[in-house]
């Protein structure tokens, strides 16, 4: 991209009370950003009102010092080793065809990553799932999340998130630590509420470096856009728009999660839940969709066998023997994992259902916890963990 095409497009975005509907509007009327800019104001109120033709004269506050950091940010001198850069807007190859087809694909995307990555034959044509869920997840909810992107991204699959913490941090960790089988794809999407020389939240900073090594980050957001409350719902739509189904883990009822998974149904795209205790608020979601028509989701497979192959793919392997744990609890603990159930429990609702002495009961409880079957829960409670 020159200087000044990049200047152009750069423009447009900026232009206030110029949305991307008007944009594209006025994209598909006159050609590229320059061609608009080179409109009188009575051409451009063909398709814009008086207020936007005006806007569209005028050039946008902070406008000149954005485009020098933008193009410093672009060509700036990195080693070889580091994250390759592009802006992609639309009508570029490298524009992914899957987020092109929904209704409002944004007019440019920052795009970080190894270089092979961001080209056309890759980005036009990834097949990706998006992993989705709540901020603060059941320790079941966030292993779920790890084990079914590891299992996923293991079949083929570009795992697509947000970074937010929790289900997102869980189902990008569970991608990055697949085996490197598809290493000609990207392994996990980053889509970000800020600009990309940004990261939010601060303590995800080395789960980003670790992203552009071995995926991308995306973001539609000029550089140096801070973390605003209103963007985060609103990149929830490139989130569903760059996959072909979108599977949530765990949702509240008013969970943002519930929000991607409306857009993808919306985008015509595949919708997954996987269902929890009836008990568990973080279940609740994912309940509902699936009362609306989501897949109830118990495996991989499950997910696989709902999404398009192309023709002439490699079948995807089989996903469904479970993980083992990190290493079998004991024989006597079989019995306690029964006595547990699968929803949190405190310790003496556990000596009342196993007749245990509290001593021995807790010596049991972290041989399990060690060894990855139970976890603990704030307030004193467990958890029996299963696997994906």
């Amino acid at each position: 991209m020159e200087r000044d095409e990049l200047a152009a497009w750069l423009r447009l975005s900026l232009t206030p009370g110029v949305g991307n509907l008007s944009a594209r509007r006025l994209l598909a009327a006159f050609g590229l950003p320059a061609d608009i800019f080179a409109q009188p104001p009575s051409m451009l109120q063909s398709c814009c009102s008086a207020a936007q033709a005006s806007a569209l004269q005028t050039i946008p506050a902070g406008y000149a010092p954005l485009l020098d950091t933008t193009w410093q940010w672009l060509h700036a001198a990195t080693p070889p080793e580091s994250p390759a850069r592009a802006i992609v807007p639309l009508g570029d190859p490298r524009y992914p065809q899957a987020l092109l087809e929904t209704d409002d694909p944004p007019l440019m995307l920052y795009l970080m990553g190894p270089a092979h990555f961001l080209q056309p034959s890759v980005l036009a044509q990834m097949r990706c799932l998006a992993m989705v869920g709540s901020r603060n997840p059941t320790p079941q909810g966030r292993e779920n999340a790890r084990q079914f992107a590891k299992a996923l991204r293991d079949a083929g699959l570009t795992i697509v998130s947000g970074l937010a913490l929790g289900i997102d941090a869980a189902a990008h960790e569970g991608a990055l630590a697949a085996p490197t089988t598809h290493d000609a794809t990207p392994a996990t999407i980053a889509v970000i509420g800020t600009g990309l020389n940004r990261v939010y939240p601060r303590q995800h900073l080395d789960l980003a470096r670790r992203i552009a090594a071995q995926g991308i980050l995306v973001s539609e957001y000029p550089l140096g856009t801070p973390p605003l409350a209103a963007n985060f719902p609103k990149r929830n739509r490139i989130i569903s728009g760059l996959a072909q189904g979108t599977l949530v883990v765990e949702a509240a009822p008013a969970s943002g999660s519930l929000i991607t998974a409306r857009l993808a149904s919306e985008q015509g795209r595949e919708v997954f839940a996987i269902p929890g205790s009836i008990h568990s608020i973080q279940s609740r979601g994912c309940h509902a969709l699936i009362r609306q028509g989501a897949k109830l989701v118990e495996l991989a497979q499950d997910v696989l066998e709902e999404l398009p192959w192309p023709a002439g793919a490699v079948c995807p392997p089989d996903t469904q023997e479970a993980a083992p744990y990190a290493k079998d609890p004991e024989p006597e603990n079989d019995a306690l994992l029964i006595a547990m159930g699968f929803d949190p429990i405190g310790m003496d609702a556990l000596q009342a259902r196993t007749g245990l002495d509290t001593a021995t009961l807790q010596v049991q409880l972290l041989d399990m916890e060690l060894a990855g079957a139970v976890a603990r829960l704030p307030g004193g409670l467990f958890q029996r963990m299963g696997r994906a």
